[in-house]
């Protein structure tokens, strides 16, 4: 008999991408052939980005399938994105399942599809193989959206997805206050591209109930209420690189290691550390309040900008910033950021609040300022700061611009206040435990591969 074969496909975004890929390599270790199906399109970001030292290629078969787009379209126009994936994706995901099947010894045991992808899960149950759904994200946002039905019912949202006016609400007593105008559908885009969204996040509600298993990258001791209220999400997080002491993969970009030497060269707990993931985009006005915020505050930085990070993309920086700054400020167009987090000279984390980013910072004993852009990102912000009170989040102004004097206040408010590193130290152990043996999340993958198997 062959190895269990597992098919793994995740959105295809880079919050998607690392998560699920980190799952792949830790079955890989318990002895699974894993294929790896991204979109042509990522596919090459992340071979390119791969380095010479990484052997997640020798790990896992990468293969890849088309989006529906052309290489020239953007794929930060998501409605657009998520209508061609419905389109063209199934056909050629069932195409490559009989391919293999038909050609492999080891045939494909289970699918484990992204739930933004749930479509695969319909189509490995017409093919009669075991299905998983993979969330990457919060248990608290995969409950947002398996209660659509209900939020319509009730009023909270209309049958397009818009809220019926701006509140907050729980889906529990015991879970996390969520404003209406914040739910990851609604604030995202325009109008049109809001509701395209939405009607994919209804047809992937419908969709998960197809799956035999749940799993999600999050544990039981951070998210202790949603998980009580929402038992068939199974925590199996949080899935770390780091916490199988290798290094992180799935990136669309490649990482600029040179930063590791330069923290080397910075005091203990002194640097701000700057990263807003693969998605956010600034205005010129904002971009260099950011920056000169970053200034003011006269400690050491670590700033992840992006080539597409600013809408004007030539001279973004205020004139002088960088003169100004020196080798007190380091920009790199990407960093390794798992090693970033665990460094000693990092005293907190400038961040968008992506889920990956907020479990990396969190396994990494660090605090935070929340600067969330879209998405389940201020979801993401009422965890760090209302739930486990580990960082800050920031005030805009009449223009809805954050401006330099607030970045400096906060940096200094955060740093100033034992207290914000003591929880987070305190919410690092927490989190830890669930993966060790007999903790949650380690029971639940181990029960999740005898599934399998």
């Amino acid at each position: 008999m062959g190895k269990p074969h597992v098919l793994a496909i995740p959105y295809p975004a880079q919050g998607h991408v690392i998560p699920l890929m980190e799952l792949s390599q830790c079955l890989v270790l318990e002895g699974f052939k894993v294929t790896f199906v991204n979109t042509d399109f990522n596919h090459k970001c992340v071979m390119n980005a791969l380095s010479e030292k990484d052997n997640v290629g020798d790990m896992m078969h990468l293969v890849s399938i088309p989006d529906g787009l052309e290489p020239w379209e953007d794929r930060n126009e998501l409605g657009k994105l998520s209508e061609a994936i419905s389109q063209v994706m199934p056909g050629k995901l069932e195409e490559l399942i009989e391919t293999i099947n038909g050609t492999q010894d080891d045939k494909i045991t289970c699918v484990i599809a992204d739930d933004s992808m749930a479509w695969a899960i319909k189509v490995a149950e017409k093919m009669g193989i075991k299905r998983a759904a993979f969330w990457p994200a919060s248990a608290a946002l995969l409950a947002t959206i398996l209660s659509v039905p209900k939020l319509i019912d009730e009023e909270i949202i209309n049958n397009n997805g818009t809220p019926t006016k701006k509140q907050m609400i729980w889906l529990s007593p015991s879970m996390p206050a969520m404003n209406t105008a914040n739910f990851a559908w609604a604030c995202i885009g325009d109008l049109a591209t809001q509701r395209q969204l939405f009607d994919v996040t209804v047809q992937a509600s419908e969709l998960i109930k197809l799956a035999d298993l749940i799993i999600c990258n999050t544990s039981c001791s951070l998210e202790s209420a949603t998980l009580t209220v929402f038992p068939r999400i199974l925590p199996i997080g949080p899935l770390l690189a780091s916490n199988r002491l290798g290094n992180q993969s799935g990136y669309f970009w490649p990482e600029d290691s040179t930063c590791l030497s330069w923290l080397d060269q910075q005091p203990a707990s002194s640097v701000v550390y700057v990263a807003f993931g693969s998605f956010t985009v600034f205005d010129q006005t904002q971009f260099q309040e950011l920056a000169l915020g970053l200034e003011l505050t006269n400690r050491p930085f670590l700033w992840v900008v992006r080539p597409d990070i600013t809408v004007k993309t030539e001279d973004a920086y205020p004139e002088g910033f960088q003169e100004r700054v020196g080798s007190r400020g380091q920009m790199v167009g990407w960093a390794p950021q798992q090693k970033v987090l665990s460094h000693p000279s990092v005293a907190c984390f400038l961040t968008h609040c992506g889920w990956n980013s907020t479990i990396e910072g969190v396994s990494h004993s660090i605090p935070f300022l929340c600067w969330p852009y879209f998405g389940d990102q201020f979801l993401n912000q009422s965890y760090i700061c209302d739930e486990w009170k580990v960082g800050l989040g920031f005030d805009k102004d009449k223009r809805g611009i954050i401006q330099q004097g607030e970045i400096k206040n906060k940096v200094e408010q955060l740093l100033g206040d034992n207290m914000f590193k003591e929880r987070a130290l305190d919410l690092k152990e927490k989190a830890l435990i669930n993966l060790k043996e007999g903790g949650c999340s380690h029971k639940n993958l181990s029960n999740f591969c005898g599934w399998v198997k």
